[in-house]
Parts: C-alpha cells; sequence; structure tokens
C-alpha cells in the first residue's frame, strides 16, 4: 500500500495548525483573564538562546506552506515576519491554512522521487527526494516549532493539555 505525500503532509499541517490557532486563542483569554500584557507571552523563551513564541508560530507556518508548495511544486508564498500581537499570528495562520487547502492531491503526484534542493547555491545544499524531504526534514522542523510554541504557552500558565494540542483529528 503507498499513501501520497499529500496525504502525509497538508491535512497533518491544516490539523496541527489549527490547534496551535486554538491554543493562541486560550493564551489571548489567558492573558485577558490575569491582566497580563499579551505581548509578555509573545516574547517569551524557554531559554534566552532560544526564539520567542512569537517566532515559533511564524517558523512553524513558514515551514508548512513552503514543504507542501515544494511538493507540489508551486511558488513558495512569501511573509513578512511582522506579527506583534495574537490577531495577526492568527492572520498567518489563516493564511497558511488558504495555501495548503489551495493544494490539491494531483500536484503531488510523483513528489516521492521529486528532487528538493534546501539553500540552492551555497555551502549549505543539500539535495533530498520529495519523501525524505517532507519525512525526515519538513516535518521534524513544522512539529519542532509547534511543540515549542505549545510548551511556550504551558510554561506560562495557559491552561492547555495535550488535547489541545493535538486538535481535531
Amino acid at each position: 500500500m503507498s499513501i501520497s505525500l499529500y496525504t502525509t503532509s497538508v491535512p497533518v499541517f491544516k490539523q496541527m495548525l489549527q490547534a496551535l490557532s486554538d491554543v493562541l486563542g486560550k493564551a489571548e483569554a489567558h492573558a485577558q483573564d490575569r491582566k497580563i500584557d499579551p505581548a509578555a507571552l509573545l516574547q517569551a523563551r524557554l531559554f534566552p538562546d532560544m526564539l520567542p513564541l512569537v517566532r515559533q508560530v511564524q517558523i512553524a507556518c513558514d515551514f508548512a506552506k513552503s514543504v507542501s508548495s515544494r511538493l507540489a511544486q508551486v511558488e513558495v508564498a512569501a511573509y513578512e515576519d511582522n506579527e506583534q500581537s495574537i490577531a495577526e499570528l492568527q492572520s498567518r495562520i489563516s493564511k497558511t491554512i488558504a495555501v495548503l487547502d489551495g493544494l490539491t492531491v494531483d500536484q503531488f503526484t510523483g513528489s516521492e522521487t521529486r528532487e528538493i534542493v534546501l539553500r540552492p547555491g551555497t555551502p549549505k545544499e543539500k539535495k533530498l527526494s520529495g519523501q525524505s524531504y517532507l519525512l525526515a526534514y519538513g516535518l521534524p522542523q513544522f512539529f519542532f516549532h509547534v511543540t515549542t510554541a505549545y510548551g511556550l504557552l504551558r510554561h506560562n500558565g495557559v491552561e492547555i493539555g495535550k488535547k489541545d494540542f493535538m486538535g481535531t483529528y
């Protein structure tokens, strides 16, 4: 039995991005209830050398759209990284889900063996098959940033649990 890279990417990205959106909604309510400036949550870090929550969400969105777009052989939508509020992060997530909704199963045909080139023309250039790109690079990167965003919010007292992380499936 074979499974398409569309099936192993787009629905997974959408599920987790929607869950991340829901968690951010809970974070906003948490901040309001406790009279915390939401900006404090957006700049929260687990350790000083880690990126803050706002970047974790931005990067999760970037991986969802870029991995899927490259596998589907469409241009990767460029976003400015200028979000400064939970509402703006929610908008970024919605835009990313819209990109994913615009992709079709047929666009992923043959993507398993399609060559994906990361950082082309640089000393860090790396060539991967589409399957390796998704399974060994794209999904782990995406889940790292989604999980880190979740962990930052949980660490800062937002009452969320595993069901919130998983979302609706």
